[in-house]
This record gives structure tokens, C-alpha cells and sequence, in this order.
């Protein structure tokens, strides 16, 4: 980009994109409180796992097939990768609301989007965090890591221990 009028459209497409991601935050936390509010915390934030899984599934599958997960830009500010290989984010969109709506445990609960995601395109290796934006962290570390035979069989049976495919998640907010 060398002329300063190849800006603005860039411009105004980031804050387009930012805007989608906020209704997609703020969509998140609404059916996630529904089902919470309807069925209990348990079995609501089981069923809110289950369904970001079958969404990460979808992603995963679309990607498989050649489509693209995230857009370049508005998602977040930064994305890199260390030195140690983990990917690092910074400036989460979805986080900012989360935190904005004092939400960060509801919201947190969206993540599990990566390790499905993830085991969709390749069951052999998934997603998981390390440190996680919507948990209140300052950054997501994300790291690659193989799956274990209970990794892949409680993702393919879709069983209520998927909490288990993303440990950094559920561990942040045990009381």
C-alpha cells in the first residue's frame, strides 16, 4: 500500500469486520445466558461447550476444503509466532467484549472453537490455550499439541467431557 487513499477503504473495512465480531460476541453470550438461565449452570455451559464445538467442527471442515478461518483483519491487533513456536495473540476483539460486559467465564466458553476447529482439519493435533485473552489474560498463547485416543473419542462422540479438549479453559474458573 503506497497511496495514502488505499487507507481508508482498509480503514473502514477493519472497523466493518470489528462490528461483525462484536454482534458474534455479543450473540455468543446471549444464547450462552439462555441456556444457562434455562437449564442450569452444569448443564448450560455443557450444551455452550457442545454447541461451539459442532461450530469449530463446521470451521474446520470449511477449511479442510479450502476456506478461510479467520479474516486478515479486525479480529485482533496482533497474531505472531515466538520463538518457542506457540502462537500468540494479542488485542482480541472478542475478549474486549467480553470484558465489557463482565462476562469473561461466559465468554471464555466461545474458545473452545480452537481445539474443535482444529481436530476437524486434523484429529491427530489440536488447539489449545496456554493463556487465554477472554480468561483475563493479557494475551492467548496457543500451541499445537497431538491428541490422545480419549482426546479423539470424547470429540467424536460428542460426549460432555469435551471441556476436556481445551484444560486452561475450565481450570481459570474453578471455584
Amino acid at each position: 500500500m503506497n497511496d495514502k487513499s488505499e487507507l481508508i477503504p482498509l480503514k473502514i473495512a477493519i472497523e466493518e469486520v470489528e462490528v461483525a465480531i462484536t454482534r458474534l460476541a455479543l450473540m455468543h453470550l446471549s444464547f450462552s445466558k439462555v441456556l444457562i438461565d434455562e437449564l442450569g449452570e452444569s448443564k448450560g455451559k455443557e450444551l455452550v461447550i457442545k454447541s461451539i464445538v459442532e461450530y469449530g467442527c463446521r470451521i474446520g471442515e470449511l477449511v479442510k476444503k479450502g476456506g478461510r478461518d479467520l479474516p486478515k483483519f479486525g479480529v485482533h491487533e496482533d497474531v505472531f509466532q515466538n520463538d518457542k513456536g506457540e502462537f500468540i495473540v494479542k488485542g482480541c476483539k472478542l475478549a474486549k467484549v467480553f470484558k465489557q460486559y463482565d462476562e469473561l467465564e461466559l465468554g471464555s466458553l466461545y474458545c473452545f472453537v480452537d481445539p474443535a476447529k482444529s481436530m476437524a482439519s486434523d484429529e491427530s493435533q489440536k488447539i489449545i490455550h496456554k493463556t487465554c485473552e477472554a480468561c483475563g489474560d493479557d494475551k492467548c498463547t496457543l500451541v499445537i499439541v497431538p491428541t490422545t485416543e480419549t482426546d479423539r473419542e470424547i470429540f467424536n462422540k460428542r460426549t460432555g467431557e469435551l471441556k476436556e479438549l481445551n484444560p486452561y479453559l475450565i481450570k481459570k474458573f474453578k471455584k
